[in-house]
């Protein structure tokens, strides 16, 4: 080979290696450019507080539910709850949540159980699912265990109340409840006289307190009567408990005349209760002993602005708490005398009270209340 020939040959070498750097160079930026950073994939995440309960069957439990969107995700998140127990029912609020890039939503899981769920744990488990194949869950754990054995007592006081015909008897009543939170319903079973009338108030009552007021006819004969009083609720397993007492009313016409009377001397408001300094006046010859002393709220007038906007307001916005002192009361001969003046103490005298309820209320402003006192009055 020619030396001129062996220079070109070498210079063709040069040349392709040239080129294979060159590709190598090529490769190295493509590979740099396939491991650059993906955008994050539009999505969601689902949280749930508490992450466990347990309750008693027949209850039911609350669940808070967070979705959060994540890479960017807009739109609406349609949410499901799986996995609950047989007899039992739940109820997403809302059903479904909107959500703005990085924001969150929260929706109420309340798993309600009945007396036919089984006692046993599980897993509740809520779905979010949206448009273009966005899902997420998130679990919790429910227990529901066997309810408690469920009981009610009822005391009435005081145990025989006497009255003149046509007067008003109030007796209080008090419930011990155990595993017991419903309502109890009151009712006489049996025993008024002819023509009278028994209510409780409140009927049916949450708490653990209610009135019985008896008002009889003045035709109600003399005699002592025998009230069966009857209270009844459900306990959370479904059954029927029931608490009875009985009191006596005894209607006397030979009771001595004497009047009750007295104001409230301050104006009543949502939740404020004021005393009543009652006024025996006793216009016999000879001292009286006083017993069964009843105030009840007989009638509500309001003001010509709540009738004619329609803004009510009636008896069941109030409550009276009777005289809790002791018996009888002395009224001396041709007087009369308030509770101060006989010493009764403040604490002891009848109250009336404005309930703070959750319906309007507006039409009790400025009305006015009439009271109806009642009582016995026995003398030598």
């Amino acid at each position: 080979m020619s030396p001129r020939r062996v220079f070109a040959a070498l210079r063709s070498a040069h040349a392709v290696t040239k080129l294979v750097l060159a590709g190598l160079l090529v490769l190295l930026a493509a590979a740099g450019v396939a491991y650059a950073a993906q955008p994050a994939k539009p999505g969601i995440t689902l949280g749930i507080s508490p992450a466990g309960q347990s309750i008693t069957r027949g209850q039911a439990a609350t669940y808070t539910v967070a979705i959060t969107s994540t890479g960017g995700f807009t739109g609406t998140v349609a949410l499901t709850a799986n996995g609950v127990p047989t007899g039992a029912s739940a109820a997403l609020s809302p059903s479904s949540v909107t959500l703005t890039s990085g924001s969150t939503g929260t929706s109420t899981l309340t798993v309600s159980t009945t007396a036919s769920t089984p006692i046993a744990s599980g897993t509740i488990t809520v779905k979010g699912a949206a448009a273009g194949n966005v899902n997420g869950t998130v679990s919790a754990g429910l227990t529901v265990n066997q309810p408690l054995s469920s009981s009610l007592t009822m005391t009435t006081t005081p145990a025989s109340v006497t009255m003149a015909p046509g007067s008003t008897a109030a007796y209080d009543v008090q419930l011990a409840r155990t595993n017991l939170p419903a309502a109890v319903t009151f009712a006489v079973q049996g025993g008024l006289p002819a023509g009278a009338t028994a209510v409780f108030t409140p009927n049916p009552a949450t708490g653990n307190t209610a009135t019985l007021q008896v008002t009889t006819p003045a035709t109600a004969p003399n005699g002592t009567f025998t009230l069966r009083l009857v209270g009844s609720g459900p306990s959370p397993s479904g059954t029927t408990q029931y608490a009875y007492s009985s009191v006596d009313l005894v209607i006397s016409a030979n009771g001595k005349p004497f009047t009750i009377s007295g104001n409230l001397t301050e104006p009543l408001a949502p939740g404020i209760s004021r005393p009543l300094n009652l006024i025996l006046t006793n216009p016999n010859n000879k001292p009286l002993a006083i017993s069964n002393l009843t105030a009840t709220v007989q009638s509500v007038t309001r003001t010509a602005y709540a009738i004619a906007h329609n803004q009510p307001c009636t008896a069941a916005d109030y409550a009276v708490t009777q005289y809790s002192g002791p018996y009888p009361l002395s009224a001396p001969a041709n007087s009369s005398k308030s509770l101060a003046d006989l010493g009764v103490a403040l604490s002891a005298r009848p109250k009336v009270s404005m309930l703070n309820t959750a319906l309007n209320q507006d039409g009790c402003k400025g009305s006015t209340l009439t009271l109806a006192y009642s009582g016995s009055g026995q003398g030598s």
